[in-house]
């Protein structure tokens, strides 16, 4: 038989809408990897092209004996694995807004100047942990602020720790089946292919940590070698920034937990990194040093800090600053809980601003803008007045306190000049608590069993709404569309592979090649192809369409399908050579100063690392525990 007689026979063997639906995958990886188009017109672009496919040339499946119609290409716009996902990020946006790590990453801080190396690998195991737990993508927005801070204290440029902080939060979301979107995508594919295959939520574990550990050691060792070594652009311009000094002032009312604090060796433990610069009674000014001295009721406190300070202070203790909070409103259609919705920024007096002159009391600034000023910082000399006697000048810098909709509403105010660059949530200790505690519910029902995760996922981030912990605007806008777009057009191609027999056709091939060779190189081929596509293409998109492929791979190998689906998860989450290849390492470029060569450099050499340990162990590991 020649070539073209067995083209021809190969072509003949199976349905031309196999070969249609094939065409179309293929041009959605080129598509996605040319980063050309949006991820929304791709995938977009994808489902319409499959849906009509399906729509004039309907196909009984080669799996499930069903019709092959648009309303099965659309099931994964409600597969449970979507809704999981959703109600992770939602779960995961609410402990990030509300600071729910803040107190213990703050407390690691202080132990840093002691021991700095021991709590530079505290924090990042903490990430690690959970990352295990928790989305990705929300754990490394938290630690970003975080890991800089101590990188600025240790006098370590910051792209030498931002890689490491994405890295290792892949590294934790790899141990456990809700560890990341990919690993949940997956089992979902594989119980759609496999009646009755599924995931142990810790089964991901030993070869996890294993692989983790890999890793660690390589960021450890040569991985700190090759870390580019980049000052920050503007840092000392920024560090001056943020050591200048706001005038503010306190008003102790009834219940401040400041009424009959005295100082001690002149300073005020209750209010840390605070000057107290005055205190007005009544008609008596009450300068330092304050001796024999007891704040009392109806004390007004001027005094200096940074925003900082300032920031910190209303974050752990607002009810020292309640009056002040308690000034600021919120709109009725915005959620119940107030400071989880209240933003500080800064804005300059403008030159011929009409405030100029006037002193803050007069300007009637909360009653036009429904804001407070916190504070006013004046480069020329430090001030030593009550807040609303101030006359403002020109140049001045104003910090505000209010709703974020009422400060997006004084871009329009030709009186200040709004740094929105500036502008930073104010989380509520309460809500750190909900969520926490929520978060830890929904992984306790997880990983007993007693829910599925689509179920406690969905009633977590239903309870964070009904608790006040985010409105329905925020937790709208933690589903990203590209997602939910990616993830259902995913499926939908996954679907297609699967029921028109594509699937069979290239896990056959695959097998073919490698199988003669043993089980150990097909695992380790695997591994290496879709480690090799999950940094040019989206790791979800990778794993769910290499997870039919790899079922009917193992199928024709004879060997337990267990063993490839979860290759195609390890592998499917080793996106380091790329920045696009995830979206933690898109979060640490601006940070870090990055370069796409950089992610290269470390990335390419880890993968490479990981997959021969890989290569090596997981045939031992799936013998011992009796898959191969």
């Amino acid at each position: 038989m020649t070539i073209v007689d067995g083209a021809l026979a190969l072509l003949t063997a199976h349905p031309w809408q196999m070969w249609a639906a094939l065409a179309i995958i293929l041009a959605t990886v080129v598509a996605f990897s040319l980063d050309r188009f949006s991820l929304e017109m791709v995938s977009l672009g994808s489902l319409t092209a499959l849906l009509c496919l399906f729509a004039f040339a309907p196909l009984t499946g080669a799996t499930t004996g069903e019709l092959l119609t648009p309303e099965v290409l659309l099931r994964g716009f409600a597969s449970p694995a979507l809704f999981a996902i959703m109600g992770l990020l939602v779960i995961g946006q609410a402990m990030f807004q509300s600071g729910a790590f803040e107190y213990p990453t703050k407390q690691l801080l202080v132990f840093q100047e002691k021991r700095p190396r021991l709590t530079t690998a505290a924090v990042f195991l903490i990430v690690m942990i959970v990352s295990a737990f928790l989305n990705n993508t929300p754990v490394v927005v938290m630690f970003i602020p975080i890991v800089a801070a101590m990188a600025a204290q240790a006098k370590i440029a910051a792209s030498r720790v931002m890689i490491p902080l994405s890295f290792l939060s892949i590294f934790g979301g790899m141990t456990t089946i809700i560890g990341s979107s990919t690993n949940l995508l997956a089992a979902q594919s594989y119980r759609s292919t496999v009646p009755g295959g599924d995931i142990g939520f810790f089964e991901l574990s030993p070869m996890g940590l294993f692989l983790a550990a890999i890793g660690v050691l390589f960021l450890a060792t040569y991985g700190r070698r090759v870390l580019p070594q980049r000052t920050t652009p503007g840092g000392d311009q920024a560090a001056d920034r943020e050591g200048k000094q706001f005038i503010a002032q306190i008003e102790i009312g009834r219940g401040n937990p400041l009424i009959g604090v005295g100082p001690v060796a002149g300073l005020f433990p209750d209010l840390p990194d605070v000057t107290v610069r005055m205190v007005q009674r009544r008609e008596d000014a009450i300068l330092p040093p304050f001796e024999d001295f007891r704040f009392k009721l109806g004390d007004v406190v001027i005094i200096a800090a940074t925003r900082a300070a300032l920031t910190n202070l209303l974050k752990t203790r607002p009810e020292v600053l309640e009056g002040i909070i308690a000034e600021t409103s919120l709109g009725d259609d915005e959620a119940s809980s107030q400071r989880a919705q209240l933003n500080i920024v800064e804005a300059i007096i403008a030159p011929g601003s009409r405030m100029i002159g006037q002193t803050i009391g007069q300007i009637g600034f909360h009653y036009q803008t429904n804001c407070v000023i916190l504070g006013v910082e004046r480069r020329s000399r430090m001030l030593r007045t009550q807040l609303h006697r101030i006359r403002l000048e020109p140049g001045d810098v104003l910090l505000i306190l209010g709703d974020i909709n009422d400060l997006r509403a004084l871009r329009a105010d030709r009186d200040i000049v709004l740094m929105e660059r500036s502008m930073e949530g104010l989380p509520d200790a309460r809500n750190a608590r909900i969520s926490a505690l929520v978060f830890v519910l929904v992984v306790a029902a997880t990983a007993t069993g007693l829910l599925p995760i689509a179920v406690a996922a969905t009633a977590g981030a239903a309870s964070i709404v009904g608790l006040g912990c985010l409105n329905i605007r925020q937790a709208a806008r933690t589903i990203d569309r590209r997602i939910y777009l990616l993830i259902g057009a995913s499926l939908a191609m996954g679907a297609a592979l699967q029921e028109t027999g594509g699937a069979r056709l290239i896990g056959d091939l695959f097998a073919s090649i490698a199988a003669p060779f043993g089980p150990a190189i097909l695992i380790s081929a695997f591994f290496l192809l879709c480690a090799a596509i999950t940094n040019v293409l989206s790791n979800n998109a990778t794993v769910v369409l290499f997870t039919p492929i790899a079922v009917n791979a193992a199928q024709r190998a004879g060997i337990d399908p267990h063993v490839l689906v979860l290759t195609v998860i390890y592998a499917a989450n080793c996106s380091f050579a790329t920045p696009i290849a995830y979206q933690t390492n898109l979060l640490v470029m601006t940070p870090g100063h990055y370069k796409f060569s950089d992610f290269v450099r470390v990335g390419v050499p880890l993968i490479v690392l990981i997959w021969i340990a890989y290569s090596i162990a997981a045939p031992i590991f799936f013998t011992a525990i009796g898959r191969l």
